[in-house]
């Protein structure tokens, strides 16, 4: 069969363009029928109107780009769908804006209400039929899993979850050796390097680039840390700069001025839904509305967050700090929406206005638990050179129950690489995110925090890499 895999991004590209092009001729349609006519003391003539749906093709682009809805074939199918949508309500929305300024006054919705429908009617289809084809051309990849002496099975059944487009058909042990990983590998098309120590990821990461191999490496933290160093050179050796700090003057000074400006808008915008819930949780129990805790921010500082109470009263009279858990029964039928829409986190909006809290940043972890995760990971406390935030890197990638030792990699990756445009990339992200139910699944039944539960391998990885490869044939 032959490899269309050096074509994939151009492939991509188009299936995104026609797509692309599809909805902007409904709009198109739309502007002809109807809004075109309703501009005030203005007449667009050919290039006018071209102008306007093009801007229209731009900024459905920039919010598809931004939520996934151009990732075909990186994304669960579900989720392609969902950041379209999403995207094409955005996109619609700024263009209603724009009409309305044009028309000198509010314009009827309806149609593009109608267009919108028809949209997503048309989205849907074409990407049944992209994706259809995508699976047939592009076949996942057959992966060979390298691992070291830490527990590889938890890293399986995660890329099991995406075995549309990553299959590991088998495993081997570092300690093998080389000689043999080298012989095994030739059956491969790519490899996931696990955790394993530096010196012999390092010849494994050679080998692989010698041999044109594609190689998944799982990072180290030393690894992210790098990812945001500068890179100079002194004379004919290059040098990568790690700084050993985090946000200058300049950078604290416009993300402090962002977090008030856009926590008083949210504040005020978000005030009819904060009043009907604080009533909903004071009617169902006669409760407090609020629930403070203290949590860690930036430099181990204590503060005391602010959230709606979504659990019963004394939900932790034993004393023991622990985190949510899937069907949790201590959380109340109202707790359970504000918990699944985020409503629950609106009353930080407070705390980003007193400056304990950032809008972007990591999740504030309880002192108790932080110290619990810090035993295991001492670097867990490098989360901490900034403020903690609202919604952040391990917010949006990650979940409610994902381990410290994932949140840490990406709580880090966001600092490491800061700039005020992933702030904003991550605040709009975070409209995706309440949509996503695995978002805010709790932690296991057997567990208080989010450390990983310790797996039994009474099975080796190889057996476990079989199974799933047996079950996938029959």
């Amino acid at each position: 069969m032959k490899n269309y895999d050096p074509y994939k991004k151009m492939i991509l590209f188009f299936v995104s363009l026609i797509n692309i092009i599809m909805m902007s001729a409904v709009f198109a349609y739309a502007w002809y029928s109807y809004y075109m006519d309703t501009m005030y003391n203005y007449t667009f003539y050919r290039k006018g109107n071209y102008v306007v749906i093009a801007l229209y093709g731009i900024i459905l682009f920039f919010f598809s780009h931004m939520y996934g809805g151009l990732k075909i074939g990186q994304l669960r199918r579900v989720e392609v769908m969902l950041s379209q949508y999403l995207s094409l309500f955005l996109a619609n929305g700024v263009m209603y804006i724009v009409i309305s300024l044009l028309a000198f006054g509010f314009v009827n919705p309806m149609l593009l209400i109608a267009m919108f429908l028809i949209q997503m009617i048309v989205s849907t289809v074409w990407n049944y039929i992209a994706i259809y084809f995508y699976n047939r051309i592009f076949q996942p990849w057959k992966i060979l899993l390298i691992y070291g002496e830490y527990p590889a099975a938890d890293l399986v059944y995660k890329v099991e979850a995406r075995r549309d487009k990553y299959a590991i058909y088998d495993a081997i042990n570092i300690s093998e050796g080389m000689d043999a990983i080298a012989e095994k590998v030739k059956d491969f098309q790519a490899v996931i390097i696990g955790d394993i120590s530096a010196v012999e990821r390092n010849d494994v990461l050679k080998y692989c680039y010698k041999n044109k191999i594609r190689a998944y490496i799982v990072p180290k933290i030393s690894d992210i840390i790098l990812m945001g160093a500068d890179k100079i050179h002194v004379f004919d050796t290059p040098f990568l700069l790690s700084r050993g700090y985090t946000l200058s003057f300049d950078q604290r000074l416009i993300k402090r001025a962002m977090d008030i400006i856009i926590a008083s808008i949210l504040t005020i915008i978000t005030s009819p839904i904060l009043i009907v819930t604080a009533l909903a949780i004071k009617l169902y129990d006669k409760g407090p509305v609020f629930y403070k805790q203290v949590r860690y921010t930036k430099g181990d500082k204590e503060f005391e967050i602010y959230k709606f109470r979504s659990m019963i009263v004394n939900a932790e009279s034993d004393g023991v700090a622990q985190l949510a858990k899937e069907n949790d029964d201590r959380i109340t039928p109202v707790g359970r929406f504000i918990r699944a829409t985020r409503i629950d986190e609106l009353p930080q909006l407070f705390n980003i206005l007193k400056g304990d809290m950032s809008f972007v940043g990591p999740r504030p972890e309880r002192p108790e638990i932080a110290k619990e995760y810090c035993e295991q990971i001492p670097e867990f406390s490098f989360r901490t050179r900034v403020k903690a935030g609202l919604t952040g890197y391990a917010q949006v990638y990650g979940k409610y129950n994902t381990t410290p030792y994932d949140k840490l990699k990406l709580d880090l990756f966001y600092i490491a690489n800061y700039s005020l445009w992933t702030d904003i990339k991550l605040m709009m992200m975070t409209v995706k995110i309440v949509l996503k139910k695995e978002a805010t699944e709790g932690v296991d039944e057997n567990q208080t925090t989010a450390a990983a539960v310790s797996v039994e391998e009474s099975e080796s990885v190889e057996e476990i890499v079989q199974e799933i490869v047996k079950g996938e044939g029959k």
